[in-house]
């Protein structure tokens, strides 16, 4: 009976992840559309806190659009000794003639604090397409102008960016790496070819202004640990189309080890979990490398030896084919290996995720609430 068992959850493993590979690869990441000669005015909403030697580089790349229309940046920060201020205020010396401009946020306006910096922004924005930016995040010269017709199409709610952790500098790194340039951007594929997609993913999000109003703004946010995520599903509530544009941005972050990584890994899990429980409890079905691997350990069947070792070769292809896809890069190939670990480790993650509520967030402690409400967490 164990052996039965097994069997049928290391082949729906590997069915999983064959279905994840199929939907990544029928996406056309990095196409280019033709520019329009015009497009309707943009503004971009950049809430920042600290920074580190990647901060400038990735806001420059804002300030250096090839976009066809006004462009109008807000920074937001909630304190004026904010050290990220210095590196905004030299990069608003060296392009003088962007419409651009630092605000302080000081007011708290909620438990989230890049939701009580974007409310703050909110009343300064002056175009009818809005992109909300990380800090982290750096694009290349033409991605407003390729993103931006999506969001200006009839019936427009949300358009969706895939992102990449372009500058994996240790191992913890390079095991997030898999996550999100391997796993993450063909999960949500995955997702959407199930049913139509509801929520938002929170490096670039691009709406019309419109849709914002519609949904009140960014208060109702205010109190949510995922904050991409209640975006999206009051848009697609309120009838708004979410899409995916083919345009990737590049994420880079300072080098972290081990316990950096995990407490971000773990709040990311945790988030999913608050939001998603169902659809994250059953991820664990499609872990290809330890089902196949108990069947192998646990099992009698003389055909686990030679289904595990399709399953592991199958599971690193297409992890390396994936992040290829992704980074446009084969740095990765250097750790072929590294998929099968990242799986085995994922289940800690997944157990850890059901085991507390507890967070930790640029600095801060918080107790997530159920329905993914936040609360300072209280020594």
């Amino acid at each position: 009976m164990l052996d039965r068992v097994l069997a049928i959850l290391a082949v729906l493993s590997f069915l999983l992840t064959l279905w994840r590979w199929v939907v990544s690869e029928r996406f056309p990441l990095h196409r280019r559309a033709s520019t329009p000669d015009a497009l309707p005015g943009l503004t971009l909403l950049k809430p920042l806190k600290g920074c580190n030697a990647e901060t400038k580089p990735c806001l420059r790349s804002w300030f250096a659009q090839q976009y066809p229309g006004p462009v109008q940046i807000l920074f937001g920060v909630a304190s004026p000794d904010d050290p990220v201020c210095g590196v905004v205020r030299e990069l608003l010396a060296e392009f003088p003639g962007a419409d651009a401009r630092l605000v302080v946020c000081g007011e708290k306006q909620g438990a989230n604090g890049k939701v009580s910096t974007l409310r703050q922004l909110e009343a300064h924005i002056r175009h009818p397409l809005i992109m909300v930016s990380d800090a982290d995040v750096e694009v290349s010269g033409d991605f407003a102008a390729g993103v931006a017709p999506l969001v200006a199409a009839p019936g427009a709610g949300l358009v969706n960016c895939f992102y990449g952790l372009a500058n994996p500098a240790t191992t913890a790194m390079r095991w997030e790496a898999v996550a999100i340039n391997a796993d993450f951007w063909s999960q949500v594929l995955q997702a959407r070819s199930i049913a139509p997609v509801d929520f938002a993913l929170g490096a670039v999000m691009s709406l019309p202004a419109a849709r914002l109003r519609q949904i009140g703004g960014f208060a109702p946010l205010a109190d949510h640990l995922a904050d991409d995520y209640e975006l999206g599903r009051s848009i697609a509530r309120a009838g708004g189309r979410i899409e995916f544009s083919s345009a990737v941005a590049d994420c880079r972050e300072a080098p972290a080890g081990w316990k950096e990584v995990w407490k971000h890994q773990l709040r990311w899990a945790r988030t999913i979990r608050v939001c998603r429980p169902l659809p994250y409890f059953m991820s664990v079905l499609g872990n290809a490398t330890v089902w196949p691997l108990l069947w192998l350990l646990l099992g009698r069947h003389p055909a686990a030896f030679p289904f595990c070792l399709a399953a592991l070769l199958f599971r690193m292809g297409s992890a390396a084919r994936q992040q290829r896809r992704l980074t446009q890069s084969n740095a990765h190939l250097a750790w072929w290996w590294l998929p099968p670990v990242k799986d085995l480790l994922d289940v800690l993650l997944w157990a850890a995720a059901f085991q507390g509520s507890k967070i930790e967030w640029q600095g801060e402690r918080y107790r997530v609430l159920a329905g993914g409400k936040l609360v300072a967490d209280q020594p």
